[in-house]
């Protein structure tokens, strides 16, 4: 077992309800793949496995989420079935983690997946994303300062999507409005919509 001393300053930073979780999670992966080498990816811990991701953990203000690189062909979930991103939903406790062998389980699984070759799902060659479109509140605000309407509009057009998505997943008015002004004001001084994780 190979330990990237990257990865538990990470864990050191994190508040101290994450701190066992991620622990676990780290000792855990490592127990059903001996194999697995550690790095850092999008400013988290991540474990490779044969030269493709395997899985990336990551601490929050009050979660831990961990996602399987391959986890909708291993779980046949695409993540949004639970609350928080990854396969098991917001991580508030060790009690939130599935038990070892289920643990061991998925790993396995997603070894096969390397293993055999089989490539993860991709959008077909040649056959472009539909473009997102800006939703007219945002964009409204956007056109209201000039400096952050010209900052998006050189932003590539996945650092674009983040936030409109970010927006139009709000459930309320008043929390969309928020989002708003905040991506305003983050846009405007040349963040990208998770710029909080990209020093982690």
């Amino acid at each position: 077992m190979k330990h990237d001393p990257r990865i538990d300053a990470y864990i050191e930073r994190k508040a101290d309800f994450a701190k066992p979780i991620l622990k676990h999670l780290r000792q855990a992966v490592h127990a059903a793949c001996p194999a697995a080498e550690e790095t850092i990816k999008w400013g988290a811990p991540a474990f490779i496995y044969k030269g493709e991701i395997l899985a990336i953990m990551a601490g929050f203000k009050q979660h831990v989420a961990f996602n399987l690189w391959r986890g909708t062909q291993v779980t046949g979930e695409t993540g949004k079935e639970k609350t928080g991103m990854g396969q098991f939903g917001r991580l508030t406790s060790l009690q939130d983690l599935p038990d070892r062998p289920s643990f061991e389980a998925i790993i396995h699984k997603a070894m096969a997946l390397a293993d055999s070759g089989v490539k993860a799902p991709s959008t077909k060659k040649g056959e472009p994303k539909s473009p997102t479109e800006t939703p007219d509140d945002l964009q409204q605000a956007l056109a209201a300062n000039q400096k952050a309407a010209v900052i998006f509009e050189g932003f590539s057009p996945s650092a674009r999507r983040e936030y409109v998505e970010w927006v139009a997943d709000a459930k309320q008015a008043a929390t969309r409005e928020r989002r708003i002004a905040q991506a305003v004001e983050w846009i405007a001084e040349g963040k990208k919509r998770n710029w909080k994780y990209e020093q982690c």
